[in-house]
C-alpha cells in the first residue's frame, strides 16, 4: 500500500478520508501497479458479493463469497477502497477508479432498502474527492493535492468532467428515488455507529464519517438528499462554464 507522509498519516478529513501521501506514485512503478491491482481486486470482490445478493451466478473463481444483505455491508467494503484510492495521492488512479465507483454505486444503491447514514457517508467521500480533484486542492484544508504541481491538467480531462457531471446528476436522481421509498427500520438501527466508532472498515467507519447527516425526520432527509454531490456540481459548473445546479425534489409517495 502507498505510504503517506509520516507527519500526516493519521490526519482525517471531515469526509473521513485519510491524508494522501506527499507525492503521487511514479507512473509504471511497482507501487502504482500494486495499488491498481489491489483496488481492482477489491472492486471485483464487491461486485461478486453484489451479484450473489441479486441471486445471480458469481463469476468463476468467486469461491464461497457471500452476497450482501444490506447496503451497510456494501458501504463498509467500499469505504476502505475509496480510502486507499485517496491515500494513493495519484490522480491517474483516483480519477478513473472514482468515476467507475460512482457509476457502480448508482446501480448498487437501488437494490437495497434505504440505508441513509452509510449511503450518505460514501456519497460525501466521493463528493469531497471529485470536488478536490477538480480544484487541485483539498476543498476543506486548501492543501495542494499531490500530482498537481504543474497545474490542473493532471486531474480530470474535459471528457472526464462531462462523464462526472452525468454520473453525479444521475446519482442525485437515484438517491431521491431510493430515499423517497422510506428507511427500513431494522437497517436504520444497523446504520448507527458502534459505541467505540469501530468496525471492520476502520475506526472511522461509514457511520462515523457520515455523522453530519441526519435521518431523524423527512425535513432532515430532504436536506441530506439536496446536498448529494453539491461541491462537485459547483466545481464542474466552474470548470465547464455552466454554473447552474439543478434542484432535487423528494417524491410525495
Amino acid at each position: 500500500m502507498p505510504s503517506p507522509a509520516p507527519s500526516t498519516s493519521t490526519v482525517k478529513s471531515v469526509a473521513g478520508l485519510p491524508h494522501p501521501r506527499a507525492h503521487a506514485l511514479r507512473p509504471g512503478s511497482a507501487k502504482e501497479d500494486q495499488v491498481r491491482h489491489f483496488v481492482v481486486s477489491r472492486i471485483e470482490h464487491i461486485s461478486r458479493r453484489f451479484v450473489k445478493k441479486q441471486g445471480g451466478t458469481a463469476p468463476p473463481g468467486s469461491g464461497d463469497v457471500q452476497g450482501y444483505k444490506t447496503m451497510l455491508e456494501l458501504c463498509k467494503d467500499l469505504e476502505g477502497v475509496i480510502n486507499i484510492i485517496w491515500l494513493s495521492g495519484t490522480p491517474s488512479l483516483q480519477v478513473p477508479f472514482l468515476l467507475n465507483i460512482a457509476s457502480e454505486f448508482n446501480a448498487w444503491v437501488t437494490s437495497f432498502s434505504a440505508s441513509p447514514i452509510a449511503t450518505f457517508a460514501i456519497l460525501h467521500k466521493l463528493d469531497h474527492c471529485f470536488a478536490s480533484l477538480l480544484s487541485g486542492e483539498d476543498i476543506e484544508t486548501h492543501e495542494s493535492l499531490p500530482g498537481f504541481e504543474n497545474g490542473l491538467r493532471a486531474g480530470m480531462s474535459k471528457t472526464d468532467m462531462v462523464r462526472c457531471r452525468s454520473l453525479v446528476e444521475q446519482g442525485r436522481i437515484v438517491i431521491v428515488d431510493v430515499m423517497s421509498k422510506g428507511v427500513d427500520e431494522e437497517e436504520s438501527v444497523q446504520d448507527e455507529p458502534s459505541e467505540d466508532g469501530e468496525d471492520e472498515s476502520g475506526p472511522e467507519g461509514p457511520g462515523r464519517a457520515g455523522e453530519g447527516f441526519m435521518v431523524d425526520d423527512d425535513e432532515d432527509l430532504y436536506m441530506d438528499v439536496a446536498r448529494v454531490y453539491e461541491n462537485t456540481l459547483v466545481k464542474l459548473g466552474d470548470a465547464l462554464g455552466d454554473p447552474g445546479v439543478g434542484e432535487v425534489q423528494m417524491s410525495a409517495d
